[in-house]
């Protein structure tokens, strides 16, 4: 009997011709997997695809709902961001991917795992990292570090050649990536720095200049830092994802174009378009503000850049990874309350908020009098406070 290797399969470019590549030079049992996260696509026709590429059996895994629970909302209570401005889309849901993919080969008894992430990207790191984490016994097979091929156009001449269909022609080369977070785009005229990109590239937002011309007002409510409901109703987390797409999508809510420096070295250009997880970042982080006392909040702060690069860098099974998600659970015991957004052409706006939880008091923070707030006792403060820099002028005259 052949040994097996189970392939990461999406039904794009990459996945489609290493099903046929690794029939024609490996003595191995091809077992697809494709694991839906949300992602917009026919999966009848892509089950069809992979046999008719050479696989003896392809899995389709729907862990839409682990992703969002389990996953985004974990990012959400991080507001875990990637360089400012990446949403880390790909990166929440490569773990995952890589869980499923292990289970199918234990459940298979394949040895080998293969991916076909290219050998200057981040998800091969993402996906190797993540299955060692899981099973270290399991050999990966990544095809673009070993074939001949060498670019995209490559790619589709070998698919052209050998009678395979793929969603891609040289014209529209974009390398993507979606689900029910984001959707990414990369290669193509983005690889070029003066070129602006394209708003006809967008597969979830319109442009800000295209986006309707009425305001929209969206109040998210959360309960211990999770969003719960909409416009005071409740959700499941996949209709709560859907519905806030929607919103973000009509009003241009969202896109990033982003030059980021990626964990292999080199620095990449890529456009991503959040439009729900961005509405709902925005709207936890203000609770946040309501919420978080000012110690926990600044501190905080620093953690959320380092989760943003663990979940970017593959780390999502690490030690630390685990012990932040301890803290943050923390420090969302209280993140409970409502937040009302506007949204308009690509902004979103505060438009009112609320918690039992509210750590602002309108008579302590008005300019008007207060039991608990003597305005004589700031002199004293600022004495104490401005010491050190008194002491520091004297010595400077002397």
């Amino acid at each position: 009997m052949k040994d097996k290797v189970v392939l990461a399969y999406s039904g794009g470019l990459d996945t489609s011709i290493i099903t046929h590549w690794l029939k024609n030079n490996y003595d191995l049992e091809v077992i697809a997997c494709c694991v839906n996260v949300g992602q917009d696509e026919d999966f009848e026709e892509i089950k069809k695809k992979a046999i008719k590429s050479g696989a003896s059996k392809i899995y389709v895994e729907d862990v839409t709902e682990e992703f969002i629970t389990d996953y985004l909302f974990k990012g959400v209570k991080a507001n875990a961001v990637y360089e400012g401005k990446y949403l880390l889309g790909t990166s929440f849901a490569r773990p995952l991917i890589a869980k499923k993919l292990v289970e199918i080969a234990h459940k298979e008894g394949a040895k080998y795992i293969c991916h076909g992430c290219t050998g200057k990207g981040n998800d091969q790191v993402r996906f190797e990292v993540g299955i060692a984490s899981i099973d270290p016994s399991i050999k990966i097979i990544a095809p673009w570090r070993i074939w001949d091929i060498k670019s995209r156009e490559d790619a589709i001449d070998y698919a052209s050649a050998n009678g395979i269909e793929v969603p891609v022609t040289k014209e529209k080369i974009y390398s993507r990536d979606r689900n029910i977070w984001h959707t990414s785009h990369e290669g193509g005229d983005l690889e070029n720095l003066k070129n602006e990109h394209k708003g006809e590239m967008y597969l979830m937002t319109v442009p800000p200049e295209k986006a309707k011309d009425e305001a929209t007002y969206v109040e998210i409510y959360f309960e211990g830092g999770i969003p719960k409901k909409i416009d005071g109703e409740e959700l499941s987390p996949i209709e709560m994802m859907n519905k806030l797409n929607k919103l973000g999508g009509e009003n241009g809510i969202g896109v990033v174009d982003l030059l980021e420096n990626r964990l292999v070295g080199m620095k990449s250009r890529g456009v991503y378009e959040t439009p729900g997880g961005t509405i709902l970042y925005t709207a936890h982080k203000e609770l946040e503000y309501l919420t978080i006392e000012k110690e926990t909040f600044h501190f905080k702060e620093s953690v959320s850049q380092k989760y943003g690069e663990l979940v970017y860098n593959g780390l999502w099974f690490s030690a630390l990874k685990e012990a932040l998600d301890a803290f943050l659970d923390k420090t969302q015991e209280k993140v409970t309350g409502s937040v009302k957004l506007k949204l308009y052409k690509g902004n979103i706006m505060v438009a009112g908020m609320q918690s039992p939880y509210a750590l602002y008091e309108e008579t302590i923070s008005s300019f008007g009098a207060s039991e608990l707030y003597d305005h004589k006792d700031a002199e004293g403060f600022i004495n104490l406070f401005g010491l050190p820099y008194k002491i520091n002028a004297m010595l400077n005259k002397k």
